[in-house]
C-alpha cells in the first residue's frame, strides 16, 4: 500500500476509535481522576474496577499481539533502555495533581469539553500548551537537561520490561515470558474486578472496562501492524501516521499538543494529522454525539475567579506531568502499562499518589473552612 494512503487509514482509524472511546466514556462516566476520588473520598471502588478492567483487558490483549507477532513492543516509547526514574516520580506527581486541581484527567478533560462544558476547554488550551513547550520548549530543557540527566537515568541493556528484567526465568523465551506474566497479572486484575458484585452488576462499569481495553489493544494492533510500512522518503521500514514514528495506542497529552501545533501551522504541508491528533479529535466529537442523542450537552462556565485559576494551574501541570511522565492515566496507566514496562507501573503509582494527597488536602482546607 502506498505511504500516504497508509497514513490516511492510520488516521481515519485512529478517528474512528477515539469517536468510540469519547462516547463509552461519557456514556459510563469513565474518569480516572473520579476513580481516584471515590477510592480516597468515599471508599467505593466501581469506577476504580472499571479502570483496572481496562488495564487487564489491554495488558493480555497487547501481549497477545506481541506474541503471535502483530507487534514488536520493543518499539515504543515505553519500552526503552533508558529509565528516567526522576521524571517519571515528578511527572507522575505534577499530573495526579493537576488532574485533581482541573476536575479531571487529559481524556476526562476532551468528554467534557464535548459535552459543553467550557471550564474543560480553558484546561485544554493551558495542558495543551504545556505540553508542547515541555516537548519543544523552555521546559523541554528543563526536563531533558535535569529530570533525563544521565545522572538520574539508570541504563537497562534489554529494555524496562518485567519480561526483559526477569529474562530466563523457568528457562521461557522472552516472548513467553512477557505473554506468561502478561496473563498471571491481568487474570490476578481481574479476579479483584470481578469479586465484588455490585460491580458484576454495573454495566456501565462492565462496558466501560472492557471496551476501553480493547480500543487500547485496537490501536496497537493499528499502528504497530497495519502502521508499519515504508518510508517513500528514507526506503526504511518505519511506522507510518504517528509522531513518535514508533508503535503508539491511546494516549491523550503530546497528541494534545501536536493538536495545537498543527492548528498554529495550519499552512505547512509537512504538518499532516497523525494517529494521536486524529484520536483527540475523535473524543471530543464522540462526546458530543452522546450528549447530543441524550439531549445531555450543557454549557458550562467557572463558578469564580478562583475556580479557573485552580483549572489553569491544573491544565498546565497536566501538560507538564504527562510529556515529563511519558504518559497520562490512559497514556501510561493503560497503554504503557498493558507493555509491562517497568517505567508505566512508576509514573501510574506517581500519579495516583500525586492525585491522592491532593485530595487529602483538599479534604482538610475545606473541612477547616467549614
Amino acid at each position: 500500500m502506498d505511504a500516504s494512503v497508509l497514513i490516511k487509514t492510520i488516521v481515519w482509524w485512529g478517528f474512528g476509535l477515539g469517536i468510540v472511546f469519547g462516547f463509552i466514556a461519557n456514556k459510563t462516566n469513565f474518569c480516572t481522576m473520579g476513580a481516584v476520588s471515590d477510592v480516597v473520598n468515599m471508599g467505593h471502588w466501581g469506577r476504580m474496577r472499571a479502570w483496572l478492567l481496562a488495564i487487564a483487558v489491554a495488558m493480555i490483549g497487547t501481549n497477545v499481539l506481541a506474541y503471535f507477532g502483530y507487534l514488536d513492543l520493543s518499539k515504543t516509547i515505553y519500552t526503552g533502555n533508558n529509565f528516567p526514574w526522576l521524571a517519571y516520580i515528578v511527572g507522575g506527581l505534577c499530573f495526579g495533581v493537576g488532574m485533581t486541581l482541573a476536575s479531571g484527567c487529559a481524556n476526562r478533560t476532551l468528554v467534557r469539553v464535548g459535552g459543553g462544558n467550557l471550564r474543560s476547554v480553558v484546561v485544554f488550551i493551558y495542558l495543551g500548551f504545556a505540553a508542547l513547550v515541555t516537548l519543544k520548549g523552555i521546559l523541554g530543557a528543563f526536563r531533558v537537561n535535569v529530570l533525563q540527566a544521565p545522572a538520574v537515568t539508570i541504563q537497562f541493556d534489554h529494555g524496562q520490561t518485567l519480561s526483559a528484567l526477569l529474562s530466563g526465568v523457568g528457562g521461557l523465551s522472552s516472548s513467553s515470558l512477557q505473554l506468561t506474566l502478561a496473563c498471571v497479572i491481568g487474570l490476578a486484575i481481574l479476579i479483584f474486578v470481578f469479586k465484588d458484585k455490585a460491580f458484576r452488576k454495573s454495566l456501565d462499569n462492565n462496558l466501560s472496562g472492557l471496551i476501553i481495553g480493547l480500543l487500547v489493544m485496537g490501536g496497537w494492533y493499528l499502528t504497530g501492524h497495519l502502521g508499519f510500512g515504508e518510508n517513500p522518503d528514507t526506503l526504511e521500514m518505519t511506522y507510518l501516521g504517528t509522531n513518535s514514528h514508533l508503535a503508539e495506542s491511546m494516549s491523550f497529552v503530546a497528541p494534545t499538543a501536536y493538536t495545537l501545533e498543527y492548528w498554529a501551522y495550519w499552512t505547512d504541508a509537512s504538518n499532516i494529522v497523525t494517529f494521536g491528533v486524529a484520536t483527540i479529535f475523535g473524543v471530543g466529537i464522540g462526546s458530543f454525539l452522546y450528549a447530543l442523542l441524550t439531549k445531555s450537552f450543557r454549557w458550562e462556565a467557572f463558578s469564580s475567579a478562583q475556580d479557573m485559576f485552580y483549572h489553569i494551574i491544573g491544565g498546565t501541570l497536566m501538560g507538564f506531568g504527562g510529556v515529563t511522565a511519558m504518559g497520562c492515566t490512559i497514556g501510561q496507566g493503560i497503554t504503557g502499562v498493558s507493555t509491562l514496562s517497568l517505567g508505566s507501573f512508576l509514573a501510574l503509582a506517581s500519579i495516583i499518589a500525586g492525585s491522592a494527597i491532593t485530595m487529602k488536602i483538599q479534604y482538610r482546607i475545606m473541612m477547616r473552612e467549614a
